[in-house]
C-alpha cells in the first residue's frame, strides 16, 4: 500500500504540469483534475476488492503492459530528440530494470 501511494503521488506532477507557470487553477480545476486521475484507480480498487477474477487480471494486465510498452517507446523517442539517447536511454532502461528485478523478487519470496 505505501508503495502505491507512494507510485501514485508522483503522478499528480505529470497532471499540474500543464498549468505550471501559465494560469493559477481554480480549487474547481484541481478538483477535478484529482478526480480524472485518482477517480479511476479508487472505484477499481472498490470493485477489485469485491471479488477475483484470473481472466480479468490477466485482461487488465495485459493493458497495464501495452500502457508501460507505449510510455517507454515516448521516453525514448523524446531522448532521441533531445540528443541525449546513450546516456540516458541506458538510465531508463537500467530503471526498467531494477523495477522489473524487484517486483520478480518480491513476488518470488510470496511477498
Amino acid at each position: 500500500m505505501i508503495g502505491f501511494a507512494l507510485h501514485n503521488a508522483t503522478e499528480g506532477f505529470g497532471i499540474a504540469a500543464p498549468l505550471a507557470g501559465r494560469v493559477v487553477p481554480s480549487w474547481a480545476q484541481i478538483g477535478l483534475a484529482g478526480l480524472v486521475a485518482g477517480g479511476p484507480t479508487f472505484l477499481g480498487t472498490m470493485i477489485g476488492y469485491q471479488f477475483t477474477s484470473p481472466v480479468l487480471s490477466v485482461f487488465f494486465l495485459a493493458i497495464a503492459v501495452g500502457a508501460l510498452i507505449f510510455v517507454i517507446g515516448e521516453l525514448w523517442s523524446v531522448l532521441k530528440r533531445t540528443g541525449l539517447t546513450i546516456p540516458a536511454t541506458t538510465m531508463i532502461t537500467l530503471g526498467f530494470g531494477v523495477a522489473f528485478v524487484t517486483e520478480l523478487l518480491v513476488d518470488i519470496n510470496g511477498g
